[in-house]
């Protein structure tokens, strides 16, 4: 089943440039599997905002978010503001 977590990110206080090198080490670090995968974008007119999306291929699905994107937010909190919210992608046929 794929699935999503998306965790969007408000940074107050802190430049963004400081955050940056540890973004790329995580999606270093995380793109070597194979059952998910992850990529970050930011909003174009705004550095502050970060929206970091979780790619998964897993069968199982948890509803608090896979124990990747829980340390992610956790690791986030004290930065800024977040939030953290679990798609799943539809069967439509």
């Amino acid at each position: 089943m794929k699935w999503l977590e998306a965790i969007e990110f408000r940074i107050s206080g802190t430049d963004y440039k400081l955050l940056e090198s540890h973004f790329e080490q995580l999606l270093n670090e995380v793109n070597k599997e194979k059952e998910q995968k992850l990529i970050l974008y930011r909003q174009l007119d705004l550095d502050t905002d970060i929206s970091i999306h979780i790619l998964h291929n897993s069968i199982k699905v948890k509803n608090s978010g896979s124990d990747l994107g829980i340390r992610i937010v956790s690791a986030l909190k004290e930065f800024g503001l977040v939030n953290h919210n679990v798609w799943v992608e539809m069967d439509i046929k």
